[in-house]
């Protein structure tokens, strides 16, 4: 099984849509694919019409095994699952640093789903946490959307930083450029900068108005406009993605 986080210090970059059209993208290429909704907003969970179960919480998440297993639920796409989000998960930090390897501690509950699904997809909340270390450890690649704009570009470094100073293994770390408008010269200008940059995927998502329509429809965009220009390019990147992890 491989785990793909989809993760950004800052919101509104695009995440969640890329979480969504990704792992809808997996389960047709190279099923089965299962999408965790770890943000307590849970906008994935929202996008596939799901909501966990009343008894279903944080505490149950970090005790993994059957309570975990017992919270997955289908989508309405064939060999696509998905573990909802509760807004209790805005306690997990907390709830984490009381555990005695917290880093460890999600990739531990995770492994025993290698055997059902090939791909697994966290669709991270915008912040630098327990958690977020916790996803880091657990994840082979970290796509990390970004606006080509100069405060996405900082929280990158920052991420990178963070990375260095912990001795974390940066090489994880897949940044793309999304919400892109090539109108713009300060967009054009900074996906020049960094197009031979190590690490950064060279597909590149569009800002188009279907994304945002994506609440309206909800659904992953490649299932109800697979022509469209953002469709395309999610499948661009997803060919991206999916050759690299063959390497890993």
């Amino acid at each position: 099984m491989k785990t793909i986080a989809l993760y950004s210090i800052k919101g509104g970059v695009g995440k969640t849509a890329a979480a969504v059209n990704l792992s809808y993208l997996s389960s047709l290429l190279s099923p089965p694919t299962l999408i965790c909704d770890l943000d307590p907003q849970g906008a994935s969970s929202y996008y596939f019409r799901i909501t966990a179960s009343k008894k279903y919480n944080s505490d149950k998440f970090l005790k993994g095994n059957k309570k975990i297993y017992n919270n997955i639920k289908a989508t309405d796409y064939e060999n696509l699952d998905l573990l909802p989000s509760d807004f209790s998960y805005r306690n997990l930090d907390i709830e984490l640093a009381e555990e005695k390897k917290p880093q460890k501690k999600l990739k531990k509950n995770l492994d025993e789903l290698s055997g059902d699904y090939q791909f697994l997809f966290f669709d991270c909340p915008p912040n630098l946490t327990l958690l977020s270390e916790s996803v880091f450890a657990a994840s082979d690649v970290i796509l990390v959307p970004m606006i080509p704009t100069t405060l996405s570009i900082r929280t990158y470094v920052q991420l990178k930083d963070f990375f260095d100073i912990n001795k974390l293994d940066s090489s994880k770390i897949r940044p793309f450029f999304s919400m892109v408008e090539k109108q713009k010269k300060l967009h054009r200008d900074i996906i020049h900068e960094f197009h031979n940059t190590p690490g950064f995927l060279t597909q590149t998502i569009p800002y188009n108005s279907e994304v945002e329509k994506m609440g309206i429809y909800r659904a992953p965009l490649n299932a109800v406009l697979p022509n469209s220009p953002a469709s395309k390019a999610y499948r661009n990147l997803w060919e991206e993605i999916s050759t690299q992890l063959q390497g890993l």
